[in-house]
């Protein structure tokens, strides 16, 4: 094929992907959750497609401004508050260090609720707001979106979503209720751990008896594809639904080389490899005491450490320890010469950890940390630390167990094949499942009628009712028959003798 006619196939090819691009709204949620949605606003970007976000003007991680995406900006106060969730944290850490009673843990869970409350509050008032901005609402159907985009950790977008009448598309491991599971498919009791309870999917009668169900609204259930932030390689086998789409580690990719200064410091580990240890994106520091401990304890080891703080410097550091405002996770953790991985216990960084096969110290400190860290525990690839009890002395005890220990190494190992031995990346399936909603102008073949049943409905409660009625009833009749029948023989028998 001759320059020219390479030249024109190329312009037809752009044309193509210009022609084809579709128009996504995206309404997110802040702080760790934007880090994984953003990988899919990147993506369908790359792949021709204009994307507009809503982010409330008070934003923590969702920036005004990108290469990517265009963004509608609410004047609102519905964002993450980073000051004082930081205190939260804080005051929380302290308080399981310090054995409170029952009655101030609850006091702390309570100021959570309250917060949470609050935030929702904000939120609804943003939609009000939204909705009541008949300028704004216009625009939003004006500008004839192909899909809408949400994560339903809060339910703002779900509400947007279906006032605009959208195919709507969930990046989802959480709704405002519970785990998302929970919401659209079967959850059988008997073998589905609820999450946070540490259950596995094999429980005693005891373990059974406690649990309760629970009711989800329909306007999350109507959502025509799940696209589910784990995979059966971190979550307990259970039922699924075909609109439910898992792309676990969908934002896990091959590691880019370090800079100079980082390879250099990582290649000076030798053979003993390193230690990378990161909190996330919430916490930056733990108390002081804690940091001392943790750093002496890595002090006590051969190994390099690469380590996130941005608190004060630990008195009790050691040559081998690197303190980073910010470090590259994902890189990290591909390097050849990462042994371990201390963290707090998100989805993400977990995720990432099965992805690059590397075994875990876990310091799980609120939400649904401890639940994961349980599985991560489950599963033979992870020592799992109680923020409460943790020191100097335990900390170094769990780290040399991982370190040279070589069977949580293998099982990661083995976890990690299981995750990428899948006919298509998690990323690309996402992207398959976005593109065919807005090409289909939905899913609803794949969507249950489940969720328009009441309960009594959906476990078949009256047909199990009218099927006992008949039984009795035939029941009724056959035991009336007999005792008319022996009446009638008795009755007969003592005229005759008589």
């Amino acid at each position: 094929m001759n320059r020219p006619a390479l030249v024109s196939l190329a312009v037809l090819l752009c044309s193509s992907l210009l022609v084809n691009g579709g128009k996504v709204l995206v309404f997110p949620v802040d702080g760790s959750h934007w880090i994984n949605m953003k990988v899919l606003v990147e993506e369908l970007h790359a792949r021709g497609h204009e994307i507009t976000v809503i982010r409330p003007s008070d934003s923590w991680y969702i920036k005004p401004e990108s290469p990517h995406y265009k963004s509608i900006t609410i004047n609102s106060s519905a964002g993450f508050d980073e000051e004082g969730f930081g205190l939260f944290v804080d005051r929380m850490i302290n308080m399981h260090r310090k054995g409170a009673s029952v009655w101030a843990r609850l006091s702390l869970e309570f100021e959570l609720v309250e917060q949470f409350c609050e935030m929702n509050k904000q939120l609804i008032q943003m939609m009000g707001d939204m909705f009541e901005d008949t300028k704004l609402m216009q625009s939003l159907r004006d500008a004839k979106y192909d899909l809408f985009l949400a994560d339903p950790a809060i339910g703002g977008g779900v509400l947007l979503g279906h006032r605009l009448g959208l195919p709507l598309v969930f990046n989802v491991r959480w709704t405002v209720q519970g785990e998302g599971h929970f919401a659209i498919a079967p959850s059988p009791l008997s073998y589905v751990p609820i999450p946070g309870a540490e259950l596995t999917d094999k429980m005693t009668f005891s373990e059974r008896v406690k649990r309760n169900d629970v009711h989800y609204m329909e306007l999350f259930q109507a959502a025509d594809i799940w696209l589910m932030r784990n995979d059966f390689t971190f979550e307990f086998p259970r039922p699924t639904m075909p609109n439910v789409v898992y792309m676990s580690g969908f934002q896990c990719k091959p590691p880019k080389p370090l800079s100079k200064e980082l390879e250099d410091f990582v290649q000076s580990s030798g053979e003993h490899g390193v230690i990378v240890m990161t909190l996330g994106t919430l916490v930056g520091k733990l108390p002081e005491d804690i940091t001392e401990d943790i750093a002496a304890a890595f002090a006590q080891l051969p190994q390099k450490v690469i380590w996130r703080h941005k608190g004060k410097r630990p008195s009790t550091l050691g040559n081998n320890t690197l303190l980073l405002d910010w470090l590259p996770q994902n890189d990290l953790l591909g390097h050849p010469k990462t042994r371990v991985f201390v963290a707090h216990g998100g989805t993400n960084g977990l995720q990432e950890a099965i992805y690059h096969g590397v075994p875990l110290v876990g310091l799980p400190l609120m939400f649904d940390q401890s639940d994961n860290f349980f599985r991560m525990k489950a599963r033979g690839v992870a020592k799992v630390m109680d923020i409460a009890t943790v020191n100097k002395d335990n900390f170094l005890e769990a780290l040399k167990d991982i370190l040279y220990d070589p069977s949580y190494r293998e099982k990661m190992k083995v976890l990690s094949n299981l995750h990428r031995d899948q006919p298509m990346k998690p990323l690309d399936r996402a992207m398959f499942w976005i593109e065919f909603v807005m090409r289909n102008k939905g899913a609803a073949h794949l969507r249950t009628e489940s969720y328009k049943m009441s309960m009594i409905q959906y476990h078949s409660i009256d047909v199990l009712a009218f099927l006992l009625a008949v039984v009795l009833l035939v029941f009724t009749v056959f035991v009336s028959a007999l005792t008319f029948l022996w009446r009638r023989v008795f009755s007969g028998s003592k005229v005759k003798k008589e």
